[in-house]
């Protein structure tokens, strides 16, 4: 753990939060407006892959992080090549195989397989450019699984991606952590499987379910098949008022968050408004990298005043947990005391919160146990 806050101080948040989002984002576009002009498989990595490793905080060109055409013996097959490969400690902790990103990624992944047998690598990328497919050895040690625990599609890019990819930045990758969601995900992935293929077409068992639940009729061919198509409207009117719902909630939300906006307008047109600097995000993206992982990163987050910038536990201002006072020559930083009130500290610079890694992880604590 101490390595860890080291290593984030020589760079506290090169890959983390925003910083890294818009990187990855800019990538999509940049991939949408560029790729009919990219028409070899080496230009998909100069323009596509080397600048998504670099989103992720790792250094192209330092060959002790990532090594190009990385070679190795495997069995009778000798200088066996993949595309790249991140090292740590000397050692590759992942490999990438890259194609055109005009080719499918289906039956490309032979290669890596035979890598991944004879390294120590716990994480394998295959790649277009455009999608990446993320392999671990979930199913047997040292054996790459024949299907990815991550697919994510940098043309269309989700919040959930985002947030998946900073778990792979240079600075906070974690085998462990990484492990336990990637089995997490294959098997939400095959669950959501089988219930997408119960709900297109219901098998016998499935039906039979349901049925026994609200008929005591017997289970003939005739009465499955009759529930079959029950249970097929059913479901899909189910979905259609989910969506339904969903729309609704977020229209009334555009239309209150509008609201809420206008109002505020009119009542403080004349005052002051808060203006977030890049030191106070600075600031911001260390305390979360340093508690982050104590209570989930997505329960922190910040509200910025005139007097101070908050950040908070699970976004309530009744559960800050440290201030930071930038605004003035004197660099502050404010644990809450027990008496409800704040203990302003003097700081030398933004670096200097790392000092106080203990006092965070215990501010967080009581906010997470308060009622």
């Amino acid at each position: 753990m101490y390595n860890f806050i080291l290593i984030k101080k020589r760079n506290p948040i090169k890959c983390e939060g925003n910083v890294m989002e818009t990187k990855i984002r800019q990538l999509g576009e940049r991939i949408q407006s560029m790729k009919d002009k990219i028409l070899t498989e080496e230009a998909t990595k100069h323009s596509f892959v080397m600048p998504f490793l670099s989103a992720l905080g790792y250094d192209v060109f330092d060959p002790t992080v990532i090594v190009p055409e990385f070679t190795s013996d495997i069995g009778t097959k000798k200088g066996e090549k993949v595309d790249y490969a991140v090292l740590r400690d000397g050692k590759p902790i992942m490999i990438i195989e890259v194609k055109n990103h005009t080719e499918k990624l289906d039956n490309h992944n032979n290669q890596l397989i035979r890598y991944f047998h004879v390294t120590d690598c716990k994480f394998s990328i295959l790649t277009n450019g455009v999608e990446y497919r993320f392999f671990s050895d979930i199913e047997e040690k040292n054996k790459m699984d024949k299907s990815p625990f991550l697919v994510i599609n940098l043309e269309n890019i989700r919040d959930r991606d985002v947030k998946e990819l900073t778990k792979f930045a240079k600075d906070v990758l974690d085998t462990d952590t990484i492990l336990q969601m990637a089995n997490a995900k294959k098997y939400h992935r095959e669950i959501q499987s089988v219930f997408q293929s119960e709900i297109e077409q219901p098998s016998d068992e499935f039906v039979k379910f349901f049925a026994r639940k609200i008929t005591d009729k017997t289970m003939t061919a005739a009465v499955i098949d009759e529930f079959r198509t029950y249970i097929k409207k059913s479901f899909s009117e189910i979905l259609s008022d989910i969506a339904n719902d969903k729309i609704q909630a977020i229209q009334s939300n555009l239309s209150t968050s509008k609201h809420d906006i206008d109002f505020e307008t009119t009542e403080q047109e004349e005052k002051q408004l808060p203006e977030t600097t890049e030191e106070e995000l600075d600031g911001f993206y260390i305390v979360r990298s340093i508690i982050g992982e104590t209570v989930g990163f997505q329960n922190i987050s910040f509200k910025d005043t005139i007097n101070y910038f908050n950040i908070l536990y699970q976004g309530k201002v009744t559960k800050w947990i440290c201030r930071l006072y930038f605004n003035g020559k004197q660099k502050i930083i404010a644990f809450p005391d027990d008496k409800g009130t704040e203990n302003k500290i003097p700081i030398e610079s933004i670096d200097s919160i790392y000092n106080y890694r203990q006092e965070l992880i215990e501010s967080v604590l009581k906010r997470r146990d308060s009622k």
